[in-house]
């Protein structure tokens, strides 16, 4: 970099430093010509690997080479979306690494950044993490510009306002903080600004690393930021005075504030009518209280409080766990830890033999270990059924921290029996009520609307209630 930040007015000093900063950039271009109208000396750098050069060669080399227009009118015939001036080399070089093509002028104290970022991109698909029913099909690819404009899709209103924060020391990325300005809390987007104007890192490659560097919580296995894919359910945050914070060359957009209840919400929600949907939220905080408690029950049950399990049923867990060796806390770890390496080892291979594997595997396994007489064919019976409460949860992040939580729960189960689920259980609960989301209580309103919140929590009310005009919410 070039003590003085300022750029030179001779072209060769600068062309000098272009060579000097990006030494050992074999894609760097740097392209001398004469500007056709008044035969100015000038020189046009740019990265051909991050830049678009079809719109390099079209509408600036050919217009500046063949066109008869000269410095003092190049917007005129230079058909290029973007032009600004710029003079600070920090900022000159941002510009370049991001895609941008620089014109340097001889005798100029300024250069001219054109907006030509092109690279290679990923076409808009189906998300492939989070299924839709009758919403959306579209998700967000690594293109800010792109995702920007698949939320503006959605939201055709003057008032959504687009805040860009530059994070990073080395590796320089865009954030994106989208909001309705009538609608969103102006002293959370003071405190969420404030936060990621602090993050101290080299670089941020995904919104997953921004997350754990500006939630509330960074210990708790809880999320305190939503996670997705999907534009319409950004928008459907967005309409309610939510934050969507989006991260350059990242297809996940980050949704704060955020309470509990908003994991196991969904966008189809909204499309399969009142009671159905109601039934299947119904069905998820059932399926929550299964997956973190169901395996420390049966543990509870066959160490401590068998006399609470009917007799017929009593026999025949007896009977199954005859043969076994392990207790039940081993005997829960053995197929707990064995499923979760299959749901990694699924997750991680190819699709087309990643699900095979899993189901195979999990049949395999379970038949394998009941044979060989290491765990019961009731502990399968529990297992599985955990599994399944997990997957109905709609969020991947909750369902992860519901899938650690089980464990410890299970130790307590051991140590002191239905006692220790009471105290696990408390604690989950202490825990949870002492979160925040950017400020705004983990247990309260999401989008601090407090009477539209119950309405749409647990369960949730006709559209008619919850699409009336919103006001602009307060931290109350």
């Amino acid at each position: 970099m070039p003590k003085n930040t300022k750029i030179s007015e001779k072209l060769s000093i600068n062309v000098t430093f272009i060579y000097e900063i990006f030494s050992q950039t074999p894609d760097l271009v740097v392209r001398h010509f004469k500007i056709s109208g008044d035969q100015q000396d000038a020189t046009l750098v740019y990265l051909e690997s991050l830049s678009d050069i079809d719109i390099i060669h079209n509408h600036i080399l050919t217009p500046l080479l063949c066109g008869e227009g000269t410095i003092d009118n190049l917007n005129s015939f230079v058909s290029v979306g973007r032009v600004q001036q710029l003079n600070d080399w920090s900022i000159i070089q941002d510009s370049i690494l991001q895609g941008n093509s620089i014109l340097f002028i001889e005798g100029s104290h300024y250069v001219l950044l054109f907006g030509t970022q092109g690279g290679p991109k990923r076409t808009i698909e189906e998300s492939h993490i989070e299924a839709s029913l009758k919403s959306g099909h579209e998700s967000f690819v690594e293109s800010k510009n792109d995702n920007i404009a698949l939320i503006r899709s959605y939201i055709q209103n003057s008032n959504l306002k687009i805040k860009e924060i530059i994070v990073g020391n080395r590796g320089k990325n865009k954030v994106s903080i989208l909001y309705l300005r009538d609608l969103a809390c102006t002293e959370v987007l003071k405190k969420l600004e404030t936060r990621i104007q602090q993050v101290k890192a080299d670089y941020i490659l995904n919104a997953g690393e921004l997350k754990e560097l500006i939630e509330d919580d960074s210990y708790s296995p809880f999320p305190q930021f939503i996670s997705t894919e999907r534009p319409d359910t950004v928008a459907s945050y967005i309409f309610r005075g939510h934050f969507a914070i989006l991260v350059d060359k990242s297809p996940s957009v980050l949704i704060a504030p955020v309470s509990f209840t908003s994991f196991f919400q969904n966008i189809d929600d909204y499309s399969i009518g009142l009671i159905t949907s109601n039934f299947i939220r119904f069905l998820r905080y059932f399926a929550f209280f299964v997956a973190i408690s169901l395996p420390a029950i049966y543990i509870s049950l066959v160490s401590f409080n068998y006399e609470m399990i009917p007799l017929q049923l009593l026999l025949t867990i007896g009977k199954y766990r005859a043969d076994v060796p392990f207790p039940p806390l081993i005997e829960a770890l053995i197929m707990e830890i064995s499923l979760e390496m299959l749901r990694e080892s699924a997750i991680r291979l190819p699709a087309a033999i990643g699900q095979t594997v899993g189901v195979v595997g999990a049949i395999v396994i379970g038949q394998a270990a009941v044979q060989a007489g290491i765990v019961s064919n009731m502990m399968i019976i529990i297992v599985a059924s955990t599994a399944i409460a997990s997957f109905i949860i709609p969020n991947y992040d909750m369902g992860s921290a519901i899938r650690l939580i089980r464990f410890p729960m299970m130790l307590l189960a051991s140590l002191f029996g239905i006692v220790g689920i009471v105290i696990g259980l408390m604690t989950l609960i202490g825990h949870l009520l002492s979160l925040e989301s950017l400020g705004i209580p983990y247990s309260q309103a999401s989008n601090s609307f407090k009477i539209n919140y119950y309405k749409d929590s647990i369960f949730r009310f006709h559209l008619k209630e919850l699409r009336k005009h919103s006001k602009r919410s307060k931290i109350k």
